[in-house]
């Protein structure tokens, strides 16, 4: 900043130049001194209020005629550049109060921009100052005052659409932009003379004569397009729209009235008015807007050929930021798609479609619930005939969709809609019944999928509310308020606004401890032999103790209503059950609606039974009727393999009294059980072993009479009978291992090992393929699927490892997956069935995991093969054994290690692979979370279930990772950084708890271990700290909290990482098992991934030798010193 004692010298000069300027070089003086004064202003902030007060009046005689008019244009440029900074510094006021005195200012900067044509002037630089300077500070906007402002905007347009050239850089398109859209949008209007000069720039003439001004006047009109385009329509009808927003309101409800009249022609006799009129739709007028949409429900049903014109319109405003005119747009379709659907187009429809995903509640509920009426009137009541029934029959699926949102309100409506709209429940039972048949045989996928969340979601809180009730007639104490409360906090999740509904279900529970009546009506509507129409009674009669006619609006009556909603049974029972299987038998017998309805045949009787098998799970009371149990047995006969495979389910499911109950066709039912499970398909056979299991009682000697002839009979001469065999002895094992158990231990060992999985009999189809259909795989790499899943459901049912069988079958089934698949490494088996077997062993694996007795002995080797299955070559692999691992995660059978298997998918080259494996992380942590809040006394299993210990196991996989060979490898390191960052982006998207801190302490400790899988190993160590630094690296650069102290200190899992104060840790699991060797076994899995190859190494890194200590050598602080450097410049575009 200049000093105070220039000043008087540059005034002295100045002074001195316009006295005796005929004696002094004009030029030379001018330019001189006016460079002087730039720099002085150009250094000048707003704050400095000493300076504005010592240079206001230099500030005001830079303005005068003799600068303005100076006929050197390099002194004009500087005089320019200075009055471009003095109202930088004096805004928001500038110095100069006359209006005359302003416009000659402006009008003299205007012309000063001229010189931006010329880019290679050696001037150029102070152009682009004066024109950045103007748009920064929007200087122009003081005009907006002024009587002559359009004169002056008018004519800056006019000379920037004028110099603008091919020779500008986009620095100097981007100021004019937005020195010119600041006029348009901050001002109160845009002239006639104005928009001209912008519109002109579009016409094709002038686009050829000057391309770079119609990319400008394209830019600014996308710009300012909201402000802008209500003058572009109002330009021809002037005389009847006003600029008033009261008077157009006006208007506009004017013209709505003239173009909705039932008998108008208006729209027809006179196009422009009503063009003029549609641009009103985009008034940037709420009201007027709003005014506009209400307009089109009428418009829509007296002037149905209108449609076309209000559709793009009315598409706008469905996306309109105001939540009014979005919600009237779905009333206005709506309503004139009850009127009449053929008044409405499937655009229009969509429309309505597209707001149930609104960001609001009330948008979204108007567009639910519009949409539902549509339905119900033309799908269900079938009033405008098939083809409108079949335009909308989209709807079903897209409201049951809506059940995959996060939101209790969303969820909640569904279940209501489905009630009253889909399935209504006042339907005579009947009629229910078909209507819910058919619905459900022509759902999509994901449609069916949420129905029977629904159902499933509902059976849940109605068991929350019986346990409720349960607790409440124990004595009271300590551990009952506790339950209690534990059971108040599970049902308020299940309702909406938990906040506010807690103290109301508390309220609940204390009116049920109170009141007697209450109680009994709530445990008759829970009861699973409760009727829908005794569960109408009950809500009734509930209802009605529970409200009060003083008291019109009562929160607590409705929250109770919709809780009761949830939880009243007012489809299924058993009646609704007999009702259901009779249209299944009609359509078995040919005598159903099924082609009026537009459902196959075939398609109808498999929906009915799997809709049969859901309800099965939810209500399988209402199945116990001998006329039920009938009808499933002769499903049973049929040819249909799925229709008995869900007619076996649903009798597992359903049968456990009818033994009892119904002796007469237990007995025949027994003889179809044991023909299925000896020479039926696999899947029937293992289902009816399981129906036998849960429905008689003298299981074992009927155990016994499958058991013998098809442990004699096995035979590998003829695989495909060996398949179903193999099935059902698989599941004898599982159910009753120690009835069977010396003839199961001799069948594993004899002939499942060593006839059937160490041999290869028929040589594979040679095919570059890796995966081929379910009926071209071989039989005998069935039968071997099927010999490695009796030999897994054999140690499932035993759970012990006494006899060593499971280190066995472990150290088979890692076996498999180090030689690819092929077992025998013969080499005759083909690369289809090496996948099928790959994908067998490692979800064998999975399954032994989840049992603790076999998860202790699997050791860290294995246990790594098994996760590099998730990067298996063959993709099929790949996804089956996600879903496998992500099942067991979801059910907390799975150890927490398992979890960390994924972040090897962050280098799946499959983009929806990476993005399932992204989900599945998402949904699992969420879980752990969620059941931590809900079960706090799970504390001492916190390292089990807290999903931030999920970095250990992170950290030690990525380290023993067969394609992480160099420590110092950049590439290696980008794609450590990757999969690391694949779970740390999920776990620290929420700080709670202080997770990061946590986190850090986790890699912090890790740090002062070593390796427990090779502890002497100092190139294994050397990576682990390496592995450790990205992940601090991580952490430090996307948390901002990382640096406080961690609520508590991690405990890390001792077979992954020694004790820091143990120079040396014992092999604890050398004991236990045999490592894997792992020389030549661990094969890059990467490089051998579908579309994609990567050059890695094919073996595990050897170890050089033991060293004693910590490892904090000089390679280690030089790795951690490279790590830092290289990671943050190479490597943090990954996060």
């Amino acid at each position: 900043m200049p000093s105070e004692s220039m000043f008087p010298i540059r005034v002295s000069c100045i002074t001195l130049y316009m006295s005796v300027g005929c004696v002094v070089d004009t030029r030379l003086c001018g330019a001189f001194q006016n460079q002087m004064v730039v720099k002085t202003f150009m250094d000048m902030d707003q704050d400095s209020e000493e300076e504005k007060e010592l240079y206001l009046n230099l500030a005001l005689h830079l303005a005068s005629d003799f600068f303005l008019k100076h006929p050197d244009k390099d002194v004009r440029l500087l005089v320019a550049c200075c009055l471009a900074d003095i109202f930088r510094i004096y805004a928001p006021e500038a110095p100069y109060t006359s209006p005359d005195k302003l416009k000659d200012i402006f009008m003299f900067i205007t012309r000063q921009l001229k010189g931006l044509e010329d880019t290679k002037s050696a001037q150029f630089n102070r152009y682009f100052y004066l024109l950045e300077n103007i748009a920064w500070v929007k200087s122009y906007n003081i005009c907006f005052e002024l009587e002559d402002s359009n004169e002056i905007f008018t004519q800056l347009y006019r000379t920037l659409f004028q110099v603008i050239n091919n020779g500008h850089n986009q620095k100097v398109h981007m100021h004019m932009v937005d020195l010119m859209s600041s006029i348009v949008c901050e001002g109160d209007s845009v002239s006639q003379e104005l928009l001209d000069t912008v519109l002109v720039n579009l016409v094709p003439a002038h686009k050829n004569l000057n391309k770079q001004a119609y990319d400008l006047a394209k830019a600014l009109l996308k710009r300012t397009a909201q402000a802008i385009e209500p003058y572009i329509t109002n330009v021809s009808k002037h005389d009847i729209l006003y600029n008033d927003n009261d008077e157009r309101l006006q208007v506009v409800k004017l013209l709505a009235k003239m173009f909705g009249a039932k008998d108008s022609e208006l729209a027809s006799q006179n196009k422009p008015l009503w063009q003029c009129y549609l641009g009103r739709f985009n008034d940037i007028h709420v009201p007027v807007r709003l005014e506009c949409v209400k307009f089109a429900s009428h418009c829509l049903m007296n002037h149905p050929d209108l449609a076309k014109d209000l559709t793009e319109y009315l598409k706008v405003r469905s996306h309109d930021p105001e939540e009014a005119i979005r919600h009237d747009v779905i009333v206005s379709i709506v309503t004139a798609s009850k009127k009449d659907l053929s008044l409405v187009n499937d655009h229009l429809l969509n429309f309505v479609r597209e707001r149930t995903l609104d960001k609001r509640w009330r948008v979204r509920k108007e567009a639910m619930m519009g949409l539902a009426q549509i339905y119900k009137k033309y799908a269900l009541q079938a009033e405008a005939g098939k083809e409108a029934a079949k335009q909308i029959s989209w709807i079903k699926d897209k409201l049951l969709h809506i059940y995959y949102q996060n939101s209790i309100d969303d969820r909640l409506l569904v279940e209501r809609i489905f009630a009253q709209y889909l399935v209504p429940h006042n339907l005579e039972t009947t009629e229910r019944m078909k209507c819910l048949y058919y619905l459900y045989a022509t759902l999509d996928g994901n449609a069916v999928k949420a129905l029977n969340e629904m159902w499933k979601c509902q059976n849940m809180l109605r068991h929350h509310v019986k346990d409720l009730l349960d607790l409440i007639k124990q004595p009271k104490s300590d551990s009952y308020n506790k339950a209690v409360f534990s059971k108040v906090m599970v049902i308020t999740r299940n309702l909406p606004d938990p906040g506010k509904t807690q103290d109301f279900v508390k309220k609940l529970a204390q009116v049920l401890e109170e009141d007697e009546k209450v109680r009994k009506q709530l445990e008759t509507l829970v009861s699973p032999s409760c009727s829908c129409k005794q569960a109408e009674v009950c809500v009734k009669e509930i209802t009605k103790k529970l409200g009060s006619p003083k008291q019109p609006s009562n929160p607590f009556l409705e929250m109770v209503k919709f809780l009761l909603e949830r939880i009243a049974p007012v489809h299924i029972d058993t009646e609704s059950i007999s009702a259901l299987i009779k249209q299944v038998n009609k359509s078995i017998e040919g005598t159903a609606d099924d082609e009026d309805e537009g459902v196959p045949t075939e398609q109808a009787i498999r929906a009915g039974l799997e809709l049969l098998k859901v309800l099965s799970f939810t209500h399988p009371v209402s199945f116990h009727s001998a006329e039920t149990f009938e009808s499933l047995l002769g499903c049973l006969k049929m040819d249909d393999e799925k229709v008995a495979e869900a007619a076996l389910q649903i009798f597992k499911n359903t049968g456990s009294k009818l033994e009892e109950s119904f002796p007469h066709i237990k007995s025949v039912l027994l003889t179809v059980l044991q023909h299925k499970a000896k020479k039926g398909p696999p899947r029937q056979a293992k289902y009816a072993i399981h129906c036998i299991h849960a429905m008689f009682s003298n299981r074992d000697t009927h155990f016994a009479q499958i058991f013998e002839p098809l442990h004699k009979s096995l035979d590998t001469d003829n695989m495909e009978q060996l398949i179903t065999p193999l099935t059902t002895l698989g599941h004898l094992a599982m159910l009753a291992p120690e009835q069977f158990a010396a003839p199961l231990k001799s069948l594993v060992a004899n002939f499942i090992v060593k006839d059937l999985l160490m041999n290869d009999r028929i040589p594979g189809k040679k095919t570059t393929k890796l995966w081929v259909p379910d009926d071209e795989v071989s039989p005998e790499t069935l039968a071997k699927i099927q010999g490695l899943k009796l030999m897994v459901r054999w140690l499932l049912g035993v759970k012990n490892n006494q006899s060593k069988s499971g280190n066995s079958t472990l150290r088979m089934l890692t076996a498999i997956l180090s030689s690819d698949g092929d077992l025998t490494e013969q080499g005759k088996m083909g690369k289809p069935d090496m996948s099928r077997l790959r994908l067998a062993a490692g979800c064998a694996i999975l399954r032994l995991a989840q049992e603790p007795c076999y998860h202790e002995i699997i050791t860290l080797e294995q246990y790594q093969l098994c996760a590099l299955v998730i990067n298996d070559e063959c993709y099929q692999v790949r996804q089956a054994f996600a879903q496998k691992l992500h099942k067991g995660l979801c059910r907390l059978r799975l150890p927490l290690e398992y979890l960390a298997v994924f972040t090897l998918c962050a280098k799946d080259p499959v983009k929806e692979r990476r993005a399932h494996a992204r989900q599945c992380l998402v949904k699992n942590i969420n879980l752990r979370r969620e059941y931590l809040k809900q079960h706090a006394a799970v504390s001492e299993k916190l390292i089990s279930l807290l999903p931030e210990y999920v970095v250990p196991y992170a950290i030690h996989l990525l380290v023993h990772d067969p394609d992480y060979v160099k420590v110092q490898d950049i590439e290696q390191l980008k794609d450590i950084k990757e999969a690391l960052w694949f779970v740390l982006e999920i776990l620290m998207a929420k700080n709670e708890n202080n997770s990061h801190a946590f986190i850090r302490k986790m890699v912090e400790n890790i740090k002062q271990t070593k390796d427990g899988q090779c502890p002497d190993d100092p190139k294994i160590n050397e990576k682990l700290y390496t592995v450790c630094d990205v992940a601090m690296n991580i952490v430090i650069s996307k948390s901002t909290t990382y640096s406080l102290e961690s609520p508590k200190d991690p405990v890390l899992p001792a077979r992954y990482f020694t004790q820091p104060d143990k120079p040396k840790a014992a092999n604890v699991l050398g004991a236990v098992n045999k490592p894997l060797s792992a020389t030549g076994k661990l094969q890059t899995k990467l490089s051998r991934m579908e579309t994609i190859s990567n050059a890695s190494s094919n073996s595990n890194p050897s170890s050089p030798g033991r060293s004693k200590g910590r490892l904090v050598s000089q390679t280690h602080i030089h790795v951690r010193s490279f790590i830092y450097t290289t990671i943050k410049v190479g490597v943090s575009k990954i996060c």
